[in-house]
């Protein structure tokens, strides 16, 4: 039994749009295949048994509908009632299993929600100093916070990251703190305290994964799931 443990990759769950997950869960799979774990697509109606993996991924996509956290929808809002539901089940489910999460773009403001925050639903009308990006290449900044989960996994030195996204964390949700900020100090990464790992990025590091730091979080997250494969497997040894 234990080395099966030992040689199988970790299963880690990733969460896609309905839309658009077809092209963007091969990047995912590739960036998870690179930190030695293996993907599986999850999608809003189909199942999904936190049970059967040792990770978790929430990734980008559609917005996240307003009323969750008491704001108002916007007519250019693109939402999906059933993934908002689907996700905000799996971030708790998942946190209350130990199993670590990562969020990309959407995912990071999913944890957000999911424990309590809120959202600004036009993040650059409020964080007007912030460099307006739209592109998959690593033209925007960073600063990471010393101290952080993220400073230890990436290094603490300004980061090159990609940007698709308008919305931005507002209010922290329930034991979050910001990991990293852009030049106007809109927030850019959350994780969460006292967790094995639970970290959100505003960006999109499954599209960098050629980037050394990018490949370090997927590999961070691959050695947490590993971790928590081996301590149920010791929970589960018959005492001697």
């Amino acid at each position: 039994m234990a080395s099966a443990v030992a040689t199988r990759r970790p299963l880690i769950a990733v969460t896609t749009s309905r839309r658009s997950g077809w092209r963007i869960f091969p990047m995912f799979w590739l960036a998870i295949h690179l930190g030695g774990g293996k993907a599986v697509r999850w999608r809003a109606g189909k199942p999904a048994d936190l049970d059967e993996v040792d990770g978790l991924v929430i990734g980008g996509g559609d917005d996240i509908s307003p009323d969750i956290y008491g704001g108002e929808i916007v007519a250019s809002a693109r939402l999906d009632p059933a993934r908002d539901r689907m996700e905000r089940e799996l971030v708790a489910g998942a946190l209350e299993r130990g199993l670590p999460v990562l969020g990309v773009c959407r995912g990071a403001q999913m944890m957000n929600v999911a424990l309590g925050g809120s959202l600004h639903q036009d993040a650059y009308g409020v964080y007007e100093a912030s460099d307006r990006r739209w592109t998959v290449l690593p033209r925007k900044r960073v600063t990471i916070e010393k101290g952080t989960r993220l400073c230890d996994i990436s290094g603490c030195e300004p980061m090159g990251v990609n940007a698709l996204h308008s919305q931005s964390v507002h209010f922290l949700g329930d034991r979050l703190r910001v990991a990293a900020r852009d030049q106007g100090s809109m927030v850019q990464a959350i994780e969460r305290e006292g967790e094995l790992f639970a970290l959100g990025v505003q960006w999109h590091p499954e599209h960098l994964f050629y980037a050394r730091r990018q490949r370090a979080l997927f590999s961070a997250l691959v050695r947490a799931a590993a971790e928590g494969i081996a301590r149920r497997a010791r929970g589960a040894e018959p005492a001697a």
